[in-house]
């Protein structure tokens, strides 16, 4: 296993910077996520620890190691891809040995290795398998079986369950955990899909146009983020936003809304005046309480949800309710904005005030 160390890295094309002076430690033996939007520059920085992509400054350390001029194979890293490159024309006992037959080593030593990943993976009765008579879950393990079998300190997944249907990907997220939790290897994973990033990471690394926005514990992030990217990046649905003007007067602190409309606010959260951007997300909000106005315009049942939408403060929100209300299209409503719930940030720098 192996610590992992960032220290200033950034990465340039040409006079175009794409990665801006990322630092990162990430501990030995944890699962980390780097997650955000395409283009954000997660992908990037992978390939810069995988040594598929040179570090144009910075310091990167790989077990105590300084590794920015290590060539892959000396890294002691495996790398699971979006594609699962496997070769067609070989059984899956055959791709899964075929890095260690490049490497030379024996067959009487790598064989328990892939005897033992199979098992581990659920493949020993495919193994004499084309790639072609597998589902596309199986792919990915016999993808997966192959990282194992190298034994490697450092685990690299570039967005593996991309390919993936949506049942799959539940199943593969839940399967890499537990191949995390067995082989408890340093694991560093880049997604686009914040639903991964919440369900199996130990810390997520949230990055945006090259950055770190923020790093913490998934529950961390998702109970106290730091800043309006986060808090509309994270979360399905997706945060509830609107902004307005700070008052107070005789019936306590609000937020007033360009349109009038008053939310209750915390004591001491922000100044007399001082323009805010409100976020609460959408389970948080109490249907038919409260005295903010709410005009019901699209209705979504997906069983154990009733997800509501319409506008509030000519922003469009999403209420989510887990009874069944009897409620059309149309017509509107009241909402209670619990105070414990609200988060606020400052509507010009994005950042979280506390």
């Amino acid at each position: 296993m192996a610590a992992v160390q960032l220290n200033g890295i950034y990465k340039r094309y040409g006079d175009t910077q794409v990665v801006h002076g990322v630092d990162l430690d990430i501990e030995d033996g944890e699962f980390v996520v780097l997650v955000g939007p395409s283009g954000c520059g997660k992908t990037t920085l992978m390939r810069m620890i995988a040594g598929l992509e040179d570090i144009s400054g910075g310091d990167l350390t790989i077990g105590g190691t300084r590794a920015n001029a290590l060539p892959p194979q000396q890294r002691n890293i495996s790398m699971v891809f979006q594609s699962y490159a496997l070769y067609p024309h070989l059984s899956v006992y055959d791709n899964i040995a075929f890095g260690p037959r490049i490497r030379k080593e024996r067959e009487d030593g790598f064989k328990p290795r892939i005897e033992a990943a199979a098992k581990m993976l659920n493949l020993s009765n495919y193994l004499e398998r084309l790639p072609r008579a597998l589902s596309g879950g199986q792919r990915q393990r016999v993808a997966m079986g192959r990282a194992v079998v190298r034994e490697p300190s450092l685990f690299l997944f570039d967005e593996p369950l991309s390919n993936l249907d949506a049942k799959l990907r539940v199943q593969m997220r839940t399967e890499i955990k537990a191949l995390h939790q067995r082989l408890r290897n340093t694991v560093v994973y880049v997604t686009h899909d914040q639903i991964e990033a919440m369900t199996m990471a130990d810390r997520i690394v949230v990055m945006n146009a090259g950055r770190i926005e923020q790093i913490g514990r998934p529950l961390d992030l998702y109970d106290r983020p730091g800043n309006l990217f986060v808090a509309s990046f994270l979360g399905s649905p997706s945060m509830n936003f609107v902004a307005g003007s700070v008052m107070s007067d005789a019936r306590g602190t609000a937020l007033v809304l360009d349109d009038g409309v008053r939310i209750a606010l915390p004591e001491g959260r922000a100044q007399q005046g001082a323009r805010v951007t409100l976020g609460i997300r959408p389970e948080h909000i109490e249907t038919g309480a409260g005295d903010v106005p709410f005009g019901v315009e699209v209705i979504e049942p997906t069983g154990a949800e009733t997800h509501l939408y319409g506008k509030i403060g000519g922003n469009s929100w999403c209420v989510t309710t887990r009874a069944r209300p009897g409620i059309e299209p149309g017509q509107r409503m009241t909402l209670g904005l619990p105070l414990a719930h609200l988060h606020l940030f400052d509507t010009e720098s994005g950042k979280r005030l506390d």
